[in-house]
């Protein structure tokens, strides 16, 4: 197929068309939301205590990854910021397109995203920003996924509203390829020889200097790193336009196959030159973790919207739908949960020994469960 009848036909996907796309409910989306959920809102510590009690290799395995790598590498709780980023690119082609279709100017999609991005970055410094404490020295006012959400959904919300769709893939490996020359080239100290150490990248640099004593918490970098949240919000994106697409969904499965296996692909050999970090995210991380969420959404595609496989899947539809309530509550009253949760079990913690946390964690995630199984029976979801 000659190259620009190959970028004719990806133009058909901008969110401003719909023609020839598919109007099919894909449940496999919330479903992944959920299961990414489920890690945030206490499986990783359900999970991750196992090991007080088997003491083997395979639970000190899931223990290893229950926590985030310390530097370069990849674990699996890697994956779970940068998915909830990926997922969000995917919902905005969605909710785009709906929203394109009743408004009346772009003023009024914009007064809804920029409100959008104004909460999440209030409640993002309510979470991890110390805002709470209602002390103005003590202010972090960049350290938390939502932020980083909103952070990437306006670089995202630029290029789906008003670039082709060609240019949205230009764009966004411009972006990748933009991160990559500012931490490799500009030198911190006279030098680049420290530019993916924790102290001496140029992501932490910047951070420090604009930050000053309201940085946020380690060597996690935002402000540079920004750039690649709209990276992977875009890699969603993309997926979604192969989601909607009319294509069969044998030939769409297909296609996230070839999406994921060569990102992770790319991102390993990039890895050479430029390190898979997710603490400054850089450019290999993002591809890295975009090429494994486009492959677990496959997996999910695959089961639920293709094979049909539901069974044993609601659970994560209930927690996808209410993804942002459910990771605003578990953040805020993780204690408080655990403390009702004592209040079922304390009778028996004298009998369970080292499952005491295995069952604490389990007990309190069902209790938030509950909360949101009770909203998605009532038809009630938290917008933003």
């Amino acid at each position: 197929m000659p190259i620009m009848k190959l970028f004719e036909n990806l133009e058909k996907y901008h969110v401003r068309k719909s023609s020839n796309l598919t109007g099919e409910r894909v449940v496999s989306v919330d479903a992944l939301r959920g299961f990414d959920m489920f890690w945030i809102m206490g499986g990783d510590m359900a999970f991750k205590s196992l090991d007080n009690i088997f003491k083997n290799r395979l639970s000190g395995f899931i223990k290893e990854n229950m926590d985030h790598v310390d530097w370069f590498g990849f674990h699996f709780y890697d994956i779970i910021m940068p998915l909830f980023l990926f997922l969000v690119g995917v919902s905005m082609v969605y909710s785009y397109r709906k929203r394109l279709l009743s408004a009346e100017s772009d003023s009024s999609l914009w007064k809804h995203t920029l409100k959008r991005i104004i909460i999440l970055w209030i409640i993002g410094m309510m979470i991890q920003g110390n805002l709470l404490m209602y002390d103005p020295q003590k202010v972090q006012f960049y350290s938390n996924t939502l932020q980083a959400i909103a952070a990437g959904y306006l670089i995202a919300t630029v290029f789906i509203l008003y670039f082709p769709v060609r240019y949205q893939i230009a764009a966004t490996t411009l972006l990748l390829l933009l991160y990559w020359a500012i931490v490799a080239v500009v030198p911190v100290g006279e030098t680049t020889a420290n530019a993916y150490t924790p102290e001496g990248n140029v992501a932490f640099y910047v951070e420090k200097a604009v930050m000053g004593k309201h940085i946020g918490w380690g060597t996690y970098t935002w402000i540079v790193s920004s750039l690649n949240f709209g990276a992977t919000v875009m890699l969603g994106v993309f997926s979604g336009y192969i989601l909607q697409s009319e294509q069969a969904k044998d030939i769409k499965f297909r296609h996230f196959c070839i999406f994921g296996a060569s990102l992770i692909a790319v991102a390993l050999l990039l890895n050479i030159w430029h390190p898979i970090i997710k603490k400054i995210w850089t450019s290999s991380f993002v591809l890295f973790s975009g090429g494994i969420s486009i492959l677990m959404l496959t997996f999910f595609y695959l089961f639920i919207d293709v094979w049909g496989i539901k069974h044993g899947v609601k659970w994560m539809i209930i927690l996808g739908s209410n993804a942002i309530a459910g990771y605003v509550a578990w953040h805020l009253f993780e204690k408080q949960f655990l403390g009702m949760a004592d209040v079922f079990i304390k009778g028996m913690m004298p009998y369970l020994g080292e499952w005491v946390e295995t069952i604490r964690y389990t007990s309190a995630f069902l209790i938030i469960y509950f909360i949101m199984w009770y909203m998605y029976k009532n038809k009630t979801f938290i917008k933003i």
